[in-house]
C-alpha cells in the first residue's frame, strides 16, 4: 500500500503524538483543578505548568490542519486499524468512516485525534498493519 500522506509526515505525527502523550498528565481526571492534585514529587504539576506543553499541542494540531482532508481520513483509518476498531481487511470501511468523519468537518477530526488514547502507538500499529514503517525515516526531530 503507497499511502497518500508521505510517510515522513506520518512519522513526524507519532513522533509529535509521543511528546505530546508524555506531557499529558494521567492521574487527574480533565476538568479537574490541577492544584489540587495530590502529588508527593511534583512531577505531574511540573508537566502541567511546562510551557512545551501548549506548543507541542499546537505543532500536533498545525500538523493534522497541514493534510488534506483525505490525508487527515487516511490518518485516523490507520490510527482505528491500530487501535482494532478495524482489520487492515477492512481499509475501505475505515476509509469510508473516516472520510465522512472529516466531512463533518476538520475541527471533530482533529479533536477526534487528540482524544484518541495512545495516538502515536496506535497510528504506528496501523501502519505496520499495512508493512509501513519509520525505520529509515531518518531524524524526524
Amino acid at each position: 500500500m503507497d499511502p497518500l500522506t508521505p510517510l515522513d509526515t506520518l512519522c513526524r505525527i507519532i513522533l509529535r503524538g509521543r511528546e505530546y502523550e508524555a506531557q499529558t498528565p494521567s492521574d487527574y481526571a480533565p476538568g479537574e483543578d490541577p492544584d489540587n492534585v495530590d502529588d508527593d514529587d511534583g512531577a505531574t504539576l511540573s508537566v502541567l505548568e511546562d510551557e512545551i506543553n501548549t506548543s507541542v499541542e499546537e505543532e500536533l494540531i498545525a500538523a493534522f490542519e497541514d493534510l488534506g482532508e483525505d490525508q487527515l481520513a487516511e490518518v485516523i483509518a490507520f490510527c482505528w486499524v491500530g487501535q482494532g476498531t478495524y482489520d487492515a481487511s477492512d481499509w475501505s470501511e475505515a476509509i469510508d468512516e473516516a472520510n465522512a468523519l472529516v466531512g463533518q468537518g476538520t475541527e471533530g477530526a482533529i479533536e477526534e485525534l487528540l482524544e484518541m488514547p495512545m495516538l502515536a502507538s496506535v497510528l504506528e500499529s496501523g501502519m505496520a498493519s499495512f508493512e509501513l514503517s519509520c525505520d529509515g525515516i531518518g531524524d524526524l526531530s
